[in-house]
């Protein structure tokens, strides 16, 4: 199942528990606006070339949208208006005060040079100014863009509205980007991963993990986990997988793979087929790599006690049910990654008081908002007496929807 039919089906399903009206509930789901536009640069050899570049705004009742800008030669617009709905959810889950976007320009960033890279990002930004916005629509980085990414972006719009450095987050920290952006989304992922074991008597400590994606998100949380004495015992990514039943020193993995870009022939561990680390031995099991990676064909095999959903979408319906049966308890990606929109958010917020935060406010500020989130969510499980993913569901749904309802939208 795609990404969107998944999304709708959990929102659907989330309207059904609240019993919310079919209009509103069709109203939600239709996204506030989608834009298409043409970016056409000079390339480095003179030759002129073209690309679609795109922005979907899904819901704007609790605040400016925000979502990430990916550079992706396969940019699925279906997929981009699920990730656009998704983070209408999460940031309601999370509950910072934005609704939902997504979008991206449909190139190969690895087949341009950095200048390509830079005309295409102002071009694409000369596009959307006036519909992007510190209290419209707040870009971010995603799959194939970076702080520089941002920090153009940044500089085209302030030559249209003044300098404004909340209009992107993910900035460097030199313009106005947040300490503790880097480690968000892991640090975010370990707090949720600590709420949930605390939940059943558990903590980090001594537990066995396997970590799906060893890019930003994977290599953090892994550290993380690593200093507070869990055990990681394989991982992987896309150079390929590696095991060790005692637990791989996390360390010494990131500062070998620092200097080999890759997993494979490291010391510490034995290499393994990557397609066995999701049903491998462990108690906790943390996909943090692509969609649709837990299904109905490897569920009823996977060992974890606990999967924690740190990427988009891993676990397809069909699978949710088999592993539900299984006992197996999921932490919904809505709130297990939300750990990046939040800091996004810190990043925004000092950026308008024009007032930075330590390090250390950060990450504590963090910790207080997904602690609080899960209790919320706990709640929601307890009213309507379902599982995490529709307890977070209907906990976002409902903020939204309440939201809208407030702001008068049938008027």
């Amino acid at each position: 199942m795609n990404a969107l039919a998944a999304t709708n089906r959990n929102f659907r399903h989330a309207a059904r528990i609240l019993g919310l009206d079919s209009k509103l509930e069709k109203s939600l789901l239709i996204p506030f606006r989608e834009i298409k536009v043409e970016c056409t640069i000079p390339k480095d050899d003179g030759t002129l070339v073209s690309y679609v570049g795109f922005r979907i705004q899904h819901d704007n009742a609790r605040g400016p949208m925000k979502g990430g800008i990916r550079y992706h030669p396969e940019v699925d617009p279906d997929e981009v208006n699920a990730l656009a709905q998704l983070m209408t959810w999460k940031t309601a889950v999370a509950n910072i005060p934005y609704g939902g976007a997504k979008g991206g320009i449909g190139c190969n960033p690895r087949d341009l040079s950095i200048s390509e890279l830079e005309r295409l990002t102002r071009v694409f930004t000369q596009r959307i100014h006036d519909l992007i916005g510190i209290h419209r629509d707040v870009p971010a980085p995603d799959m194939g863009t970076n702080a520089q990414t941002m920090a153009w972006i940044l500089d085209e719009y302030s030559k249209f509205h003044g300098h404004s450095p909340a209009v992107v987050t993910g900035k460097p920290i030199d313009l106005g980007g947040s300490l503790g952006r880097e480690s968000a989304t892991g640090l975010g992922v370990v707090f949720a991963t600590e709420s949930v074991l605390a939940e059943y008597g558990k903590s980090i400590s001594g537990m066995k993990f396997v970590i799906q994606g060893f890019g930003n998100v994977g290599s953090w949380a892994a550290k993380l986990i690593h200093d507070r004495g869990g055990k990681v015992v394989a991982v992987s990514d896309i150079t390929g997988a590696i095991k060790n039943p005692d637990g791989i020193d996390i360390p010494a993995l990131l500062r070998y793979k620092e200097s080999n870009a890759s997993l494979k022939e490291f010391q510490g561990a034995d290499s393994m087929d990557p397609n066995d680390l999701l049903v491998h031995e462990c108690d906790v099991l943390i996909p943090c790599a692509l969609g649709g990676v837990i299904n109905k064909e490897n569920a009823a095999d996977v060992k974890a006690k606990f999967i924690i959903e740190a990427a988009n979408h891993p676990t397809d319906p069909e699978a949710d049910e088999i592993l539900s049966n299984k006992g197996v308890v999921i932490l919904p990606d809505i709130y297990a990654n939300a750990g990046g929109v939040t800091v996004s958010y810190f990043e925004w917020v000092q950026n308008i008081q024009g007032f930075m935060w330590e390090e250390e406010k950060v990450n504590c500020e963090l910790k207080r908002y997904m602690h609080k989130a899960f209790h919320d969510i706990k709640a929601m499980c307890q009213i309507h007496n379902c599982n995490l993913r529709m307890g977070a569901f209907t906990l976002g749904v409902n903020r939204v929807a309440r939201a809208t309802t407030l702001r008068g939208w049938e008027a």
